[in-house]
């Protein structure tokens, strides 16, 4: 099948705009001269293969996407985004949610190519009424339940819960600390969650739960992204915030606690400390099942877990400093033990060369090397 040379142009073009890139900045990051990227996105010209290849890294999208007359990319995702949510994301992460998308593509691909997709416990939630807040509660419960907790189980993973539902969940570091995450339809992986990596760390299992509300939710959306500080009549984010509430911090768990009705600020911190949110999101899940009032929920605000005190699910203590540097490293790349593990299944597997395995992690090899050595993995040589 001949290459449609005008649609190879519009794909090149649109990357570029997206990434808010001028044709010399693309010609200075690839090495390819700005007449001939000129002439491939007028569709005057084809690119050599090795051209394909240049692109194709840079953009961190398939090659094959490039050579082939179909459209499957989410562009129009992308481009919504950056229509409503445009002055919120700088050049540098646009990037960085280009990469996202591109991990959500290979970790697609890597399921698939191990087969873990068939053990997915895909889950569909049937809103009825217009009632926000209570397709949040309902959703939470119905959820829990069919991922198998008891009614007063706090369930410690959040991350796994997506992916058990087929969710690509990924935490990546953002420059705007005023967002929280974003969930977009990839036309290709599916549900994708991201999770800004430079927040606290039990504000991202929270940020987790409430993107994982949108992609219930609002899964007909193409994109959704959630602010820090957003709109207090939003009955969207209301609606997603009640769910993460329930599915953290159950009602049957909270009305277990001893004394339920009676809270100091420091019970409140050494609950919120077993349940990995912070004192303000216990406090409201109280105020909302009539355990404490307004009043007890203000006083309850100003108490708060030392940071010293929260453990990362992924950068547990006793960790070298050494190591604790290297890990911290790949996860504000948005690489969690998961994903590589994946990775690296793959890779023994038969299913990715080494460049490839480098490639599906953004590593070049020196690093790849130094991600082996740090999972206990082997790499072959010249493969």
């Amino acid at each position: 099948m001949a290459i449609n040379l005008q649609l190879v142009g519009e794909k090149i073009r649109r990357y570029r705009e997206q990434l808010q890139l001028s044709a010399d900045e693309l010609s200075q990051s690839t090495g390819l001269p700005m007449d001939r990227l000129a002439l491939f996105e007028a569709g005057e010209k084809e690119p050599t293969g090795d051209e394909i290849l240049i692109l194709a890294d840079f953009f961190k999208c398939d090659y094959k996407f490039f050579i082939s007359n179909e459209r499957l990319a989410p562009f129009e995702q992308t481009d919504e985004l950056y229509r409503r949510f445009g002055k919120e994301f700088s050049k540098e992460d646009r990037r960085n949610i280009q990469e996202f998308l591109f991990l959500c593509e290979c970790e697609e691909f890597l399921v698939n190519e191990l087969a873990l997709g068939q053990s997915r416990q895909l889950f569909r939630f049937e809103k009825t009424g217009d009632y926000f807040k209570g397709h949040g509660v309902d959703a939470a419960a119905k959820l829990r339940q069919h991922l198998g907790y008891r009614p007063n189980e706090v369930g410690m993973n959040v991350y796994d819960d997506l992916r058990r539902i087929g969710v690509h969940v990924f935490r990546r570091k953002l420059g705007n600390s005023g967002i929280s995450g974003l969930y977009i339809r990839h036309p290709k992986a599916g549900k994708c969650v991201l999770v800004n990596h430079s927040e606290d760390i039990y504000r991202q299992r929270f940020t987790t739960a409430h993107e994982g509300a949108h992609t219930i939710l609002d899964d007909e959306e193409d994109v959704v992204v959630s602010l820090v500080k957003w709109k207090k009549g939003d009955l969207v984010e209301i609606r997603a915030n009640t769910f993460a509430s329930r599915y953290l911090m159950p009602p049957e768990f909270l009305r277990a606690i001893p004394q339920s009705k009676q809270w100091s600020a420091e019970k409140a911190i050494e609950w919120a400390s077993q349940l990995k949110v912070n004192v303000e999101a216990l406090g409201y899940a109280l105020r909302d099942e009539q355990l404490i009032d307004d009043a007890l929920l203000d006083h309850l605000k100003g108490a708060h877990i030392p940071d010293d005190a929260k453990v990362d699910p992924e950068l547990p203590r006793g960790l070298s400093k050494k190591i604790l540097e290297q890990k911290r490293y790949l996860l504000e790349l948005g690489l969690s033990d998961y994903y590589v593990g994946l990775c690296f299944d793959a890779y023994a597997r038969g299913f990715v060369s080494r460049g490839r395995l480098a490639e599906c992690m953004l590593l070049d090899d020196s690093e790849l090397s130094m991600v082996a050595e740090l999972y206990g993995r082997s790499l072959a040589y010249g493969d």
